[in-house]
C-alpha cells in the first residue's frame, strides 16, 4: 500500500484517479477548491487553491506519489487575451504545480519508489487555433517535465500525460451536447472523444511501479490527434 497525493481529485480525471487508486488499496489524500469532498474510505479531502498556502499538516509524512491535475480551457484569438488571462492560465496549471511540488519533495524523498505525474496538452505539440495561453502555459509544464525528470533521478520518476479533448466537467463548453460530442469525435482518427477513466489509466500506470522504469516522458493520450492522419 502507498501514499498518493491527487491535486484536482474531486471531479473529472482526479476524481477517477482517486477511485482507480482506491480500488487498487492505496491511501489517498486529494484536494477540491472548498466543495463538499465525497471521502471514499482510504480517502482524505483537502482544501486548497492555487494561490492558497497548501496545508502540509494534512499529508502523511511519506508521499510516494503527487498527481496534479488542476486546468484550464480559455480558447480565444490571440489578439482577444489580456495579459491577466495568460498570467491566470499560468498560475492554474504550471505555478500551482511548482508550489506542490516544493513544498511537498521532503516527503517524496522518504519514499522508495517515488512518482510524479503532471498534465499538458495535445495543444503543446500540435498547433491549434485560439489555443495560445493554454499551449504556452502546458508548454512550460512539459519543459518542468523533462527537467525535473533529470534533476531528480534516479529516486523520483516526473511524466507528464497531454490528452486531447476529453468529456470532463472543465470541458462542459466543449462536450456538452450530442452533437458537441460527436463533432468533436469526427476530428480525432479513433472517431471519438477520451473520457475520463481513459486519462485516470494513464496517470495509474505512471503513479505506481507498472512504469518503474519511465521518466521523462511525455505521453500523449489524444486519440491519435498528435501523430495519425486518416
Amino acid at each position: 500500500m502507498a501514499n498518493y497525493l491527487v491535486v484536482g481529485g474531486t471531479h473529472g480525471i482526479g476524481k477517477s484517479l482517486v477511485e482507480q487508486l482506491l480500488l487498487n488499496k492505496h491511501q489517498v489524500w486529494f484536494t477540491g477548491r472548498g466543495e463538499s469532498h465525497d471521502e471514499l474510505p482510504g480517502s482524505n479531502g483537502i482544501t486548497w487553491a492555487h494561490n492558497t498556502e497548501f496545508p502540509m499538516h494534512e499529508l502523511p509524512e511519506v508521499l510516494d506519489g503527487i498527481a496534479y491535475l488542476p486546468g484550464t480551457i480559455e480558447l480565444k484569438p490571440f489578439h482577444r487575451l489580456t495579459m491577466e488571462q495568460f498570467q491566470e492560465e499560468m498560475n492554474v496549471n504550471t505555478w500551482g504545480a511548482v508550489q506542490i511540488l516544493q513544498n511537498c519533495l521532503g516527503l517524496l524523498k522518504k519514499s522508495s519508489h517515488p512518482s510524479v505525474v503532471l498534465f499538458s496538452t495535445v495543444a503543446v505539440q500540435t498547433g491549434m487555433p485560439f489555443h495560445s495561453s493554454i499551449a504556452l502555459a502546458k508548454g512550460a509544464l512539459e519543459g518542468l517535465t523533462r527537467s525535473l525528470a533529470a534533476e531528480w533521478a534516479p529516486l523520483i520518476r516526473v511524466n507528464a500525460i497531454a490528452p486531447s479533448l476529453t468529456v470532463t466537467p472543465l470541458s462542459e463548453k466543449l462536450t456538452g451536447s450530442a452533437e458537441k460530442i460527436e463533432s468533436g469525435a469526427q476530428r480525432h482518427p479513433l472517431k471519438k472523444l477520451g473520457t475520463a477513466e481513459n486519462i485516470a489509466q494513464m496517470a495509474h500506470f505512471l503513479l505506481t511501479d507498472s512504469s518503474a522504469w519511465m521518466t521523462g516522458q511525455i505521453l500523449h493520450v489524444d486519440g491519435g490527434m498528435s501523430s495519425v492522419r486518416v
